[in-house]
C-alpha cells in the first residue's frame, strides 16, 4: 500500500524526493567535511596563537628588563662611555629582536588568515546543503501528508471520553436487540 500511495503521488514531489534521496549521503559528506576542516581549522590558529602569545611575552621581557637599564643607566653618575656602549649594543640587539618578533608576528597573521580561508568554502557548501533541504521540505510535507490519518478517522477511534457520555449496558442491550441480535 506505501508504493503505491506514493506512486499516486505528484511527479514533481517524486522527482523531489528521488533527487533528495539521491543528494541527502552527499549532504552529509559535505557537512562532515566542513566540520573536520573547522576543527583543523581552529586547531591550527589556536596553536599559531599560542605561538605568538609565548614570543610576545619573550619581547615584552626583554624590553622591560632593558628599559629597567636605560632608566639605571642614565641616572648613574659614574657613566663610562664603555658602559654606553655596551648599553647601545643591548639596545641594538633589543631592536634586532623585536623587528624579528614583528616579522615573525606578521607572518603568523597570514597562516591565520589562510586557515581561516575555509570559512567562505564552508559557507557555499551549508548553503547548498540548506537550498536541497528547501526544495525537499514541500514534497516530505505532501508524503506525510498522504500517510497521515485523516482527522475524523482519528477522532473516532479514541471513543467516548466522558462517562456522561457513555453508553450504559441497557443502552446497548437495546440496540442489539433493535439490530436483531
Amino acid at each position: 500500500m506505501l508504493r503505491m500511495s506514493y506512486a499516486a503521488s505528484t511527479p514533481s514531489s517524486h522527482q523531489a524526493l528521488e533527487q533528495l534521496a539521491h543528494e541527502l549521503p552527499d549532504a552529509c559528506e559535505r557537512l562532515a567535511y566542513v566540520k573536520e576542516m573547522t576543527a583543523q581549522a581552529a586547531n591550527k590558529v589556536l596553536g599559531l596563537v599560542d605561538e605568538g602569545m609565548d614570543k610576545a611575552e619573550q619581547v615584552r621581557r626583554q624590553g622591560k628588563d632593558l628599559s629597567e637599564s636605560l632608566a639605571r643607566l642614565a641616572t648613574s653618575p659614574d657613566l663610562s662611555v664603555e658602559r654606553a656602549r655596551a648599553m647601545m649594543r643591548l639596545c641594538a640587539a633589543y631592536a634586532a629582536s623585536a623587528a624579528a618578533f614583528a616579522e615573525r608576528e606578521k607572518s603568523l597573521h597570514g597562516e591565520i588568515m589562510m586557515a581561516q580561508d575555509f570559512q567562505d568554502l564552508s559557507g557555499q557548501v551549508i548553503n547548498k546543503v540548506i537550498r536541497m533541504l528547501e526544495h525537499a521540505e514541500e514534497p516530505l510535507n505532501a508524503l506525510v501528508g498522504e500517510f497521515a490519518p485523516p482527522v475524523a478517522a482519528a477522532d473516532q477511534l479514541q471513543g467516548v471520553q466522558t462517562p456522561d457520555k457513555a453508553l450504559k449496558q441497557d443502552d446497548v442491550d437495546d440496540l442489539l436487540a433493535s439490530l436483531g441480535f
